[in-house]
């Protein structure tokens, strides 16, 4: 992991996606977290694929989901979010 812009690293910009996409980051912590995007075009592409999974999947009703299909996704968050 590279270190950028006063210490904030990928891993931290990375936990950083949901709250500067829900704008509820710091004017300071947004103002960071945008200066490494100016850096990182991985973290860049990370937020872009974000937005895209966000639209897609906001056209999809958790109702319509099998249960399998909704334990497996929950599984998967879960696994991503320890991991």
């Amino acid at each position: 992991m590279r270190l950028l812009d006063r210490g904030l690293v990928c891993r931290e910009a990375i936990g950083l996606v949901t709250e500067y996409l829900e704008g509820t980051l710091s004017r300071r912590q947004r103002r960071r977290f945008e200066s490494h995007l100016d850096k990182c075009p991985n973290c860049s592409q990370y937020l872009e694929q974000i937005r895209i999974t966000i639209a897609t999947s906001g056209h999809v009703e958790p109702e319509a989901l099998s249960p399998e299909a909704r334990a497996e996704l929950t599984d998967l968050w879960r696994r991503f979010h320890d991991g």
